[in-house]
């Protein structure tokens, strides 16, 4: 498979990590998908398969999820989420809270189709409470559309009765309006928030919520606000510790790369006063690190 630059020599696929790693960086998913189905044809096996006997580690890892369709991919990393050991909320709350309506839908015929069975009764079998009901909610795919002019200041003012105007908080009341509306909608309701309270949205949640529910509300507030810059705020979260949490920095770094990725770096350096292509060089190592390289795409 010269085209390719990928080639079986003995039925087993020689190795060049540098030719991998420019092929599988510069083409786009469905241009990886025509080579996969090319490789198959023209050799009898299974590209990902023969990739994954060769390489191994984090580059193995960032490799055959280049390798998988965008939806495929998110079902597969909820999958893993909600079967393995412990739940990842973490991984539950990014996806949730961050795909479109059209995209949830998709994952959700893809995760029945290839991870054998339905995802909103696996969420529900593994997460409970306020957590699990908005979780389900964002499930649903069915946000409204647009902006109902009406129903900005009925709704900052429903948030901080439930809230902040009063002891106790009305959970519900927070759920059903950060599932339910628009981003454009939130966007608005927000902002009267703000000049009703004095505060930002964020305090109020911090201060009336704690755990994974805290942390569901907050990331749909800020991909309501900013995907690009929620995404930017995870990725350094991912770096800026001890220890690096390449799970999440290469589930971000895949799944973000033909979207939004030029807009997650000007947010990075916005926010951070860094380049994320620096950071990232920073952080990583070896193959594995100059594929994010490759997908970051740019110094800035």
């Amino acid at each position: 498979m010269t085209r390719y630059k990928l080639y079986q020599r003995n039925c087993k696929i020689c190795t060049d990590e540098d030719t991998i790693l420019m092929l599988l960086t510069s083409r786009s998913n469905n241009q990886r998908q025509e080579i996969k189905a090319a490789y198959k044809k023209a050799h009898g096996k299974d590209l990902v398969s023969a990739l994954k006997s060769e390489l191994g580690g984090l580059f193995e890892t960032l490799v055959v999820a280049l390798m998988t369709p965008p939806i495929s991919y998110d079902a597969s990393q909820l999958h893993k989420a909600l079967k393995g050991a412990g739940t990842d909320d973490d991984v539950l709350i990014e996806i949730l809270a961050s795909r479109t309506c059209a995209q949830i839908k998709d994952i959700i015929k893809v995760y029945k189709k290839e991870c054998g069975g339905k995802l909103e009764k696996d969420i529900t079998g593994d997460t409970s409470g306020h957590f699990q009901k908005l979780l389900v909610i964002l499930l649903q795919g069915s946000r409204d559309e647009g902006v109902d002019e009406d129903r900005i200041e009925k709704d900052a003012k429903e948030l901080f009765a439930a809230g902040e105007g009063k002891v106790g908080t009305d959970v519900e009341k927070f759920i059903n309006i950060l599932g339910n509306r628009s981003h454009e909608h939130l966007r608005l309701v927000f902002d009267a928030y703000k000049n009703l309270s004095g505060n930002d949205i964020e305090d109020s949640i911090e201060g009336e919520t704690t755990g994974n529910l805290e942390n569901l509300m907050l990331a749909v507030v800020k991909c309501a606000k900013s995907v690009p810059a929620y995404f930017a705020e995870s990725l350094n979260g991912s770096m800026r510790r001890a220890g690096t949490d390449d799970q999440t920095l290469m589930r971000i770094m895949v799944s973000r790369s033909e979207t939004d990725m030029l807009d997650i770096r000007a947010c990075f350096k916005k926010m951070y006063g860094a380049s994320l292509y620096n950071t990232i060089q920073d952080d990583t190592a070896g193959d594995y690190g100059k594929a994010l390289l490759y997908l970051c795409g740019g110094k800035d």
